[in-house]
This record gives C-alpha cells, structure tokens and sequence, in this order.
C-alpha cells in the first residue's frame, strides 16, 4: 500500500497507539489534541503536593498484543509498574469495610511517576519527528481546496488562533464519542455524510466528578498517613465510588494525596453544579467514609464530561473508506485503557491492510 497522509485528533492511548502503527508501517501521521498534553483520561494533574491520576486509576493487561507492546517497545516497562490496587476494600455508606481485601488474578499497572507516563513514553517518537501538535483543537474537517478528495483540518490554537493543515488522504478521530458526532456535524460535505454519525450516537457515557486532596501534614513526624489502613477502596456511598491514597502508588512522592472519584449518578445530578460547590459536598463525604476531617492543604475538583462508556458500540473501530474517514477510542468495546489500545491499534492495522 502506499504511504498515505493521515491526520488523527486525539492523543490519548488510542490516537497514539494508531499513530504509532501508522508510523512504523511507513505512513505520514499528525496527531493534533487540544490539551498540552498527551494521555486523554490517562492523565496527571500536577500540584505543588504531587501529582494526581484524576482520570483512569489503573490499567490492566489481557489483550496479549497490550502485552507484547509493553515488552516490546523499549523502556516500557520503566514507565509503568504493578500497583496494589487488586486489594481494595469495598466500604459501606458509613465507611465501614464491608468486603476484606482479596488480591485479584491480574496485576493493576499504573505509570510512573504518573499515569501519564506510558502514553507519553509512547508518542516521544511522535513529538520528536514533529507529527504530533499540542493546543490545538479542531473545529471541523473540510475538503482540501487544492484537492477535493483530501482533507483539510481547521481550528484555533491554546492562544484562540485560527489555523488549518491541508492534504491529508485520511481523517482518524480518536476522542469520546459524543465529540467525535459533533465534529463530523460540524464538518460539511463529506464528514456529515461520512455514516459514522449514525452508530456514534448510539454510545453512552457516564460523567465523572473528581476530588483531589492533599496532606502534607502527614509527613510530620511520627505520623506515616492519616486515616484508614487501606489505599484503595470501592465505595456504595450515594456520592463516592472510588477512594485511593496516591502517595501509595509506586514512584510517586511520600507526601498523602488522595484522588476520590464520585459516581456515575451523582456526577449526572451535579453536572452543571460549579467546582466548588462540588468539591465541599464531596469533601464531606470523604471525611465520612475515611474519618479524615482535618483540612487539606490542596483541593481541586475536575469534571471528566465523558468519563465512563456506559453502552459501548460494540465494534472495536469504525471506518469509511469512500470518505477516508475513521473513529477509534475505548468507547466502541468498553471504558477500560486496554479498550483504547486494542481499538486504536485495529483501525491502525486496517489502514495499513492488515
């Protein structure tokens, strides 16, 4: 096959796994994302505490090509280790240990020194060859005036900038669902008509408040961590589902930093409500389930929109290959990190004819 031009939108673990197949099988990629970062839900929100992974928690590897890419690709293995977070505990609304801690059958891996860590390990390549593009959103996709069956990207930049890259043979979206469906409506003539519209709107997803929380007075002296013996823990509390102590991941500093998840259906409630409106309700909660009632010296709450694919599309990418058009990310087969690998790798894969 011929070396194609291939714009994706998205850098998190799908967009970079199909750029790198793109890439190493001969293709021209650029990957643009409007954060300043790579990783998507796989983040770390830094703070003068320590960093947070206020997105995906952990990974899991079951897919044996997850498997043989972390072996594979050098210093993989260096940017992500185990994590005991197969232990958790499962707490009643009062915070009582319902559940002991069982290790699970599967290691639980998080990046180090945060979750970041992998994905960005994974599109250094990328960055150093100048085919990947922080800060800048696209807007819409459009016809490439010079020739209407390429592609033209449009979009402003962090500083509000209008831009725009043209004579791409391809169009790889790798964003959350409902994003993906906006662009495409967005984009006139070919996106809107592309048929990847339809399916999309189908997937359902979940939203997601989380807390993040810092105790630097922890590391006084005679004092190793406040509150609970446990470092991770699934909650039935009507607004929390997920505690974990960061501190207690490996690689990360000492200083005690917790990230709290709320659920599914009190993040929809509160979806509109402002951060700190949130961050006091979900501060008490977490002072009831883990009996920490003293302050932090650090509170931040952040909304993930589209956190928690809730009905998957059930096909691990979609592509149109009248339109050169394609979509890929963890919502066609679930909401696990490995979801997004697998799916960015088989729309990879598809355009490379394999």
């Amino acid at each position: 096959m011929a070396a194609q031009h291939i714009a994706i939108v998205g850098a998190g673990m799908a967009g970079i796994t199909a750029a790198r197949t793109l890439a190493q099988a001969g293709h021209q990629v650029m990957v643009f994302d409007k954060s300043l970062g790579v990783g998507g839900r796989m983040a770390t929100r830094r703070s003068p505490f320590g960093g947070f992974d206020h997105g995906a928690q952990y990974f899991t590897v079951r897919d044996p090509r997850m498997a043989l890419a972390l072996q594979t690709v050098p210093d993989s293995l260096t940017h992500c280790r185990p994590w005991s977070a197969n232990a958790v505990r499962v707490l009643d609304p009062s915070g009582r240990v319902v559940e002991a801690a069982r290790p699970g059958p599967e290691a639980h891996w998080v990046g180090v020194p945060g979750m970041s860590a992998l994905v960005k390990h994974w599109a250094q390549p990328l960055a150093d060859a100048g085919q990947l593009q922080l800060g800048h959103t696209v807007q819409s996709l459009q016809a490439d005036p010079r020739k209407a069956s390429r592609w033209s990207v449009h979009g402003v930049d962090a500083d509000g900038h209008a831009w725009h890259q043209g004579g791409f043979d391809s169009v790889l979206l790798a964003m959350p669902a409902a994003q993906c469906a906006q662009l495409l409506q967005a984009s006139p003539g070919r996106g809107a008509a592309s048929g990847l519209i339809a399916p999309t709107l189908t997937v359902q997803t979940a939203p997601c408040w989380t807390l993040m929380l810092a105790y630097p007075q922890a590391s006084q002296p005679g004092l190793t961590h406040l509150g609970p013996q446990w470092n991770a823990a699934r909650s039935t509390h009507h607004r929390i589902a997920w505690l974990a102590r960061e501190s207690s991941k490996p690689g990360r500093s000492s200083i005690e930093r917790w990230t709290v998840q709320a659920s599914a259906e009190w993040s929809m409630e509160h979806i509109n409500d402002d951060a700190e409106r949130v961050q006091n309700k979900l501060q008490r909660a977490f002072a009831e389930l883990t009996g920490i009632h003293s302050g932090p010296s650090h509170a931040q709450a952040h909304l993930w929109r589209y956190a928690k694919t809730t009905h998957p599309l059930g096909q691990p990418y979609q592509w149109d290959s009248a339109t050169g058009l394609g979509t890929c990310g963890d919502w066609h087969l679930g909401h696990r990190v490995e979801d997004a690998f697998v799916s960015g790798l088989e729309l990879g894969l598809r355009l490379c004819g394999k």
